[in-house]
């Protein structure tokens, strides 16, 4: 399978124009409730951002609560994009305890080198940090982005990590 992030980042923007956001922070919790998948946060390995899997036909997400907010978020964000585009994948993934089938955030998903880690990091990344309101924001700032207290600025508005603010604003998400 060859990533299509673009095909990503173009199912982030359908479901940001079916919820109206007009403005950041994105609300990513009300989104997953409203899509009718559980959304639970345990304490995890540190190593282990979250997890998408399907258990008895419910979707769930799951997030380590133990990670800051902002990670929370876009982890959040992340599995969601593996339900939205990755569901027969999820529904076959590898077989863990109590009977899940997991597709797991991890040091893999965030090297960014599989498709599918690709494809649902470009989604998390266009759900939370819209290219449209991160235009405007930078538009409206004068942003350079050099400006570490800048970027650190737009990434509070956003709820998101100043280090995944800078990859949005470098183009490599």
């Amino acid at each position: 399978m060859r990533a299509d992030p673009e095909r990503a980042r173009e199912a982030a923007r359908t479901i940001l124009r079916e919820f109206g956001v007009k403005g950041a922070p994105v609300p990513v919790e009300r989104i997953i409730k409203a899509r009718h998948i559980v959304l639970q946060y345990a304490p995890l390995e540190d190593d282990l951002s979250g997890m998408a899997f399907i258990k008895d036909g419910v979707g769930i997400i799951g997030v380590n609560a133990l990670h800051h907010p902002n990670r929370q978020r876009f982890s959040a964000a992340h599995e969601l994009g593996h339900h939205e585009l990755h569901a027969p994948e999820i529904e076959k993934a590898v077989h863990v305890d109590r009977g899940f089938r997991v597709l797991l955030r991890d040091d893999v998903s965030s090297q960014g080198i599989e498709p599918l880690e690709i494809e649902a990091n470009a989604f998390a990344s266009e759900l939370l940090m819209p290219r449209d309101l991160v235009a405007s924001a930078v538009d409206a700032s004068g942003l350079d982005i050099e400006d570490e207290a800048g970027v650190e600025a737009l990434a509070k508005k956003f709820r998101v990590s100043a280090s995944a603010m800078r990859y949005r604003l470098a183009g490599r998400f």
